[in-house]
């Protein structure tokens, strides 16, 4: 494989496998992977340990303002090229992937002032080539000229199964119903916010993930990365 770094930006619903996807084309090519979804889920954390209510935060961008001088949320390159996100300076991955902030997360990123603040930093780092991004605006807003687009997909079953597993993995027990819900809430959110929304970019190449391993989806990409290489070496 070719080895001049492209930037690739993979963009997708929750649970459609986009993460993963990113996190193995990542190591694969040696690049640095970043999930810009933990940020906004950083930024879900802080508002859980602040004790503020989402009305009392989202209807006042002057507060709103205040809490992001004060909890801030920045990334580092961890040694196996995967960001780290720190909250206030300390590292808080692990904290980031329970039902209750991903729940708050989804709302939360709908605020236009904490998505031009955390996309500040995100832009900051796409400009560096060797990147894989994902999220829900990186083609179409953070990353928007990524030599390589990406937009993910699953159908709706395969998605909830793997949420559900992802969740207890972690040691949260969820039923279907209540995981269907979760992602049906956090779609629309997703795809109806004034700010950003959910879309594919017209140049985004659409990956299903339904019926594919995670091997098979990482060579996909791969493939992908190297037709564009070859052709523009």
């Amino acid at each position: 494989m070719a080895t001049r770094p492209i930037s690739i930006a993979v963009d997708g619903y929750s649970s459609c496998g986009k993460s993963t996807l990113a996190r193995d084309v990542a190591r694969r090519l040696g690049y640095l992977y970043l999930d810009t979804g933990a940020m906004y889920r950083a930024v879900a954390l802080a508002l859980l340990r602040s004790g503020l209510s989402l009305t009392e935060l989202g209807s006042n961008e002057e507060k709103l303002a205040r809490f992001l001088e004060i909890n801030k949320v920045d990334v580092v390159q961890g040694g196996d090229g995967e960001a780290q996100v720190l909250l206030n300076g300390n590292v808080v991955n692990v904290e980031l992937r329970s039902l209750e902030v991903s729940r708050i997360a989804s709302l939360v990123s709908s605020w236009p002032l904490v998505r031009r603040t955390l996309q500040a930093v995100q832009k900051a780092i796409g400009e560096r080539k060797g990147v894989v991004m994902d999220g829900r605006d990186i083609g179409t807003v953070v990353m928007p000229h990524a030599e390589l687009k990406i937009f993910v997909v699953a159908d709706f079953p395969v998605r909830v199964q793997r949420r559900r597993d992802e969740l207890r993995g972690r040691g949260i027990e969820a039923n279907d119903e209540e995981v269907a819900e979760d992602l049906r809430q956090r779609d629309f959110v997703d795809t109806h916010r004034a700010a950003d929304p959910l879309r594919r970019a017209p140049d985004a190449r659409l990956l299903d993930t339904s019926q594919l391993t995670r091997e098979q989806q990482c060579e996909v990409v791969c493939n992908w990365v190297s037709e564009i290489v070859e052709k523009d070496p």
